[in-house]
């Protein structure tokens, strides 16, 4: 590694010039701070608009034929705006002009919305290096995906570090985040949040010795504020920790954005643009001396709107292949399941509630039937759940752990429906009624941390 940073800042931290200016004060305050990874601009306040969000409705009118030049105006008096009030001198004209023009070509050829998506990273990007006295690297230069708009890490990684030179002082780089190209040429983009992911591509390529994530919190915290008010922040984690939270629910860093940094061993500071003297989060390899358990748990994260599909067999467990003809069915219909726990007589598949959307439940409990020669009350479901998982690597070595979990939820008369828990023993999810869920992680917090202000097992 290198003495490199990759410092990737969300909308929040560059939704308006005033945000511009602490971005601009914490890169040029660390000379390491080589390549800046910006989002497009987020809302000013809860009103407000995000500007990738303006943009997608741009291509949405476009496709239907419909006048988009008022909301695509909207988009360039945000840039303008920025630009003006900091007084650059990039000319935004012919860039603004060229996306627009862009944005109906595609609708009308019946393309996606990819294009027209990344237009914010791309343009702000243009503001940030005139800012910075950056050098702009577009994203599609370096960023790959496949024909079938999947990422491909290999390319990406040499292209990233052929593209990047760091042999002349103090030179910088901006490269917006969220989107790339295949290799046709044709704009593609992550998913949402993904100007995370371009971040640990591009620490990755240039083998940077830390990737700083900069957003609106300083770092991560136990569990959600909203939730739990005066949640602890977590100071150390590691990346499974992280993984395992974002996918269930933690949303400050993209939970795709971990496998580049991590197969690297590079470490993930996530701070706050407001707050640039707070130690923030720090992400470590689990080897890492910083990685030593501290805690019980690590963070608690959930989400909402899960349906539990059932199956009941007898002799199930010496049934050869009812797995597999059961993950059949799913993959025949293009239905993925978050958790399958199992007894000897039964399995149950827990599945998001969006998969389901359109009749879809009935379509496979029916195919199960069939395919599994179950009778009627043999498959069944439940609905309205939510999971919740407790995740912290020092409850594998500390007994209990478990029981005072399931302790702590009956205290609250919660009800559990379903307990998933994995032999590595890193987190413990459990399935509880939606109208539980915010009780359930406030039991949980208060068992394992305390209540928020320091009590028992507070930080």
């Amino acid at each position: 590694m290198n003495a490199v940073r990759v410092s990737k800042f969300g909308g929040t931290s560059l939704a308006d010039a005033a945000q511009f200016r602490k971005v601009r004060e914490i890169v040029l305050a660390d000379a390491a701070r080589r390549v800046v990874v910006p989002s497009a601009p987020g809302r000013r306040s809860s009103e407000d608009d995000k500007v990738t969000d303006l943009l997608y409705r741009c291509h949405a009118l476009a496709a239907a034929g419909e006048d988009f030049a008022g909301v695509f105006a909207e988009v360039g008096e945000r840039f303008r705006g920025i630009a003006d009030e900091l007084g650059l001198s990039l000319d935004l004209g012919p860039v603004l002009a060229e996306a627009e023009h862009q944005i109906g070509l595609v609708a009308i050829d019946g393309g996606s919305a990819e294009y027209a998506a990344s237009r914010g990273e791309a343009i702000n990007g243009r503001l940030v290096a005139e800012l910075l006295g950056a050098e702009y690297v577009d994203a599609v230069e370096v960023i790959r995906f496949d024909g079938e708009g999947r990422f491909d890490a290999a390319a990406s990684y040499a292209l990233v570090a052929d593209r990047l030179d760091f042999s002349e002082e103090g030179k910088r780089y901006v490269v917006p985040g969220f989107y790339g190209a295949d290799y046709e040429g044709a704009v593609r983009t992550f998913s949402r949040g993904g100007s995370d992911v371009t971040g640990a591509v591009v620490a990755r390529g240039v083998g940077a010795s830390v990737y700083e994530n900069w957003t609106d919190v300083p770092g991560l915290l136990v569990t959600d504020p909203r939730v739990v008010p005066g949640a602890f922040p977590i100071e150390v984690m590691t990346y499974r920790e992280l993984r395992e939270l974002s996918y269930s629910g933690a949303t400050v860093l993209h939970e795709d954005a971990v496998f580049p940094v991590r197969e690297a061993g590079i470490p993930v500071v996530i701070k706050s643009t407001n707050a640039p003297a707070e130690p923030g989060t720090r992400i470590v390899s689990g080897h890492d001396p910083e990685a030593a358990a501290i805690y019980e748990i690590t963070g608690i994260a959930g989400r909402k709107d899960f349906t539990v599909i059932t199956l009941e067999k007898a002799m199930m467990n010496s049934a050869v292949g009812f797995g597999r003809r059961v993950l059949t069915v799913l993959e025949e219909m293009g239905i993925s399941f978050e958790h399958m726990p199992s007894g000897i007589d039964t399995m149950s598949l827990v599945v998001a509630d969006e998969a389901l959307e359109g009749g879809r439940l009935e379509a496979v409990k029916a195919r199960l039937r069939e395919e599994l020669g179950l009778i009627e009350d043999e498959v069944d479901h439940d609905a309205d759940l939510a999971l919740i998982a407790t995740v912290g690597r020092g409850m594998s070595r500390k007994p209990g752990s478990s029981a005072k979990l399931f302790g702590a939820l009956a205290d609250a008369g919660v009800n559990i429906r379903v307990i998933d828990q994995g032999s590595s023993e890193l987190n413990i999810i459990v399935g509880v009624a939606t109208a539980d869920y915010e009780k359930a992680v406030r039991a949980i917090y208060a068992a394992f941390i305390g209540d928020g202000g320091g009590g028992d097992g507070g930080r």
